[in-house]
């Protein structure tokens, strides 16, 4: 009997440190795991594997998605999902200074602007993003957005506008650039087509899409919001004087044409009225003589004063 209820015991501890050992275990492999929740503008990669095996691809947790338990070793990328902007102001918390241009008659301008777009977000093609330039910028979000997301910009975004900025100057001189609101649209429009072409070329896919894109369907084009472009102060003085004496020029002729007709008008009043006649109108004209009327049949004499 006393062996059968030590044999009851050790069965009952045995089970016992069993259970406390699969706890442990089970403790130990959810301490591993991690919780990934998505805001409204974020799109997470889930990529399972870690140490000890190979590191895939799982999925994509879209936007505003509740927790997701991600395995011991998995990791979640962040990437923003919604419109972004490239800022080439140079203001503060821009991503660039303008960017320099060279008209063609080789005047260098600076431009600013913004470029806004959206990442693409369609899952395959994000995770292509992702493999391709994502990992090597570190372009990933990290509690917000990382130097590596600017620096991303600075080479896929930064590098073809200035290209297509540069491109699209040097059809146009610097004049119609700089003051012509006709030349100045026609060079918006050429920045935009060769801006679209540079950046997917750069690219090499189209990652980056319209500021309306929502995730899916068709990508669209960025959109460019650019200043017309700044030429050199001395340049701008310059043109500023210019139109002063042409404004100057155009008064003097006016003035000379004001003169020519009063010419004109003397020259007829002589033909009706004689020389002595013109002169005394003038005078009668600018107020030097004052005109007294004489009744008719009246005794008034007037005597013109002695002139010594």
């Amino acid at each position: 009997m006393s062996a059968q209820r030590t044999g009851g015991r050790r069965l009952l501890l045995k089970g016992f440190l069993l259970a406390v050992g699969a706890v442990v275990v089970l403790g130990f492999v959810l301490s591993g795991c991690t919780r990934v929740s998505t805001q409204p503008d974020e799109v997470v990669l889930h990529y399972a594997g870690g140490t000890f095996e190979a590191i895939k691809f799982e999925k994509c947790i879209n936007p505003s998605s509740g927790a997701t338990l991600l395995g011991p070793g998995d990791t979640g990328y962040s990437y923003p999902f919604g419109q972004r902007t490239f800022d080439f102001s140079g203001a503060e918390g821009a991503e660039s200074k303008p960017l320099s241009v060279v008209s063609k008659d080789n005047v260098e301008m600076l431009v600013s602007g913004v470029a806004t777009f959206t990442l693409n977000t369609d899952c395959g093609t994000l995770q292509r993003f992702h493999e391709k330039i994502g990992l090597k910028f570190r372009a990933y979000h990290e509690d917000g957005e990382s130097e590596g997301w600017r620096r991303m910009l600075g080479t896929y975004m930064r590098i073809p506008l200035d290209r297509a900025l540069d491109a699209a100057s040097q059809e146009f001189e610097w004049r119609g650039l700089f003051n012509d609101p006709k030349v100045k649209q026609a060079w918006e429009a050429r920045v935009g087509t060769l801006a679209r072409e540079f950046i997917k070329e750069t690219a090499g896919a189209d990652y980056f899409c319209g500021q309306n894109y929502a995730g899916s369907g068709d990508c669209g084009d960025i959109s460019l919001t650019i200043q017309k472009p700044e030429p050199p102060e001395a340049l701008v003085d310059a043109l500023a004087a210019e139109q002063a004496a042409k404004a100057e020029n155009a008064a003097q002729a006016q003035r000379n044409a004001k003169v020519r007709t009063e010419i004109e008008s003397i020259r007829d009043l002589v033909k009706v009225l004689g020389r002595d006649g013109a002169v005394l109108w003038q005078a009668i004209q600018k107020g030097q003589v004052t005109v007294v009327p004489v009744p008719q049949g009246s005794d008034l004499d007037i005597t013109p004063p002695n002139r010594q």
